[in-house]
């Protein structure tokens, strides 16, 4: 089997990056760019859309560089999946440092499980971000997908592609609503009844960093909430929203009551129908 590593990344140079992040794969990488602010390589306003494509070579791998001057994690995850080429591939932000051995631990994580069309790997990070650990192998199902960020996530390229999986670009940073792009991606690869497992294996560590979306427990952080669920529980959202509030009452409704978290989001579910 082969294998790529697709990065996303904002304007960054990709010789640092690469160094950074201990690459030692091949990879896609996909730097965006502000048209607004950004020029291209002759000194002019980018064209906002546009991209510029080139190929280099990091210590001995052959690294496909896309600069897109849009914005959009989505759209960036997107692209990056629409140039690879290998069989396996994971994806990966520009906050991550990498072990030695992570494309070794991937190839045979997944030799080991031929069953599976996406693996989801155990990545170190600081404990304000630590949403998951797996401490043993198991089955990913409707019940528990939710907690797994895009670093985490491997796959059999050809088995999304051909189910016309993709990433949403309403959702993460740089685009409209805030996260949940992630969840959508691996929601979506349940509905097409993909297998996924969750395996032990550690592949790096998290650069601590401000989050790029979260605010705090703002009247947009409720709302853009309420859209997702709509995506994800379609009628249940509603419902799922109550036991979010309930579940998760601190911290998220230290400065609000639950009636007004519960009617931004359920403005939120309305404007997702709209969608």
């Amino acid at each position: 089997m082969t294998f790529e590593l697709l990065i996303s990344a904002v304007n960054r140079s990709p010789e640092e990056l690469l160094k950074e992040m201990h690459l030692s794969s091949d990879a896609v990488l996909i730097i965006q760019k502000n048209p607004l602010k950004d020029t291209d390589d002759k000194g002019r306003k980018a064209k906002a859309g546009s991209t510029k494509e080139y190929e280099l070579t990091f210590d001995g791998h052959r690294v496909k560089v896309v600069e897109q001057f849009a914005k959009g994690v989505g759209l960036s995850r997107n692209t990056a999946l629409s140039r690879a080429e290998a069989d396996i591939v994971l994806f990966a932000d520009e906050d991550i440092v990498y072990e030695a051995d992570y494309e070794e631990k991937v190839l045979s994580a997944f030799a080991s499980h031929p069953e599976a069309s996406v693996l989801l790997f155990n990545m170190r990070v600081d404990p304000r971000r630590k949403t998951y650990w797996n401490e043993s192998p198991h089955r990913v199902c409707f019940t528990n997908y939710g907690r797994y960020p895009a670093y985490a996530i491997g796959i059999r390229r050809e088995a999304v592609m051909n189910n016309n999986i993709r990433y949403s670009e309403l959702f993460g940073g740089g685009a409209r609503f805030s996260n949940g792009e992630d969840s959508l991606f691996l929601h979506d690869c349940l509905k097409k009844k993909l297998n996924l497992f969750a395996v032990t294996e550690v592949l790096g560590e998290e650069t601590f960093r401000k989050s790029t979306w979260f605010d705090g427990y703002t009247d947009k952080y409720f709302y853009d909430r309420g859209v997702l669920y709509h995506f994800l529980y379609g009628k249940a959202a509603l419902l799922l929203c109550m036991r979010f509030l309930f579940v998760h009452r601190d911290p998220v409704l230290k400065e609000r009551s639950f009636i007004n978290a519960l009617g931004l989001m359920g403005r939120g579910i309305k404007k997702g129908k709209s969608l």
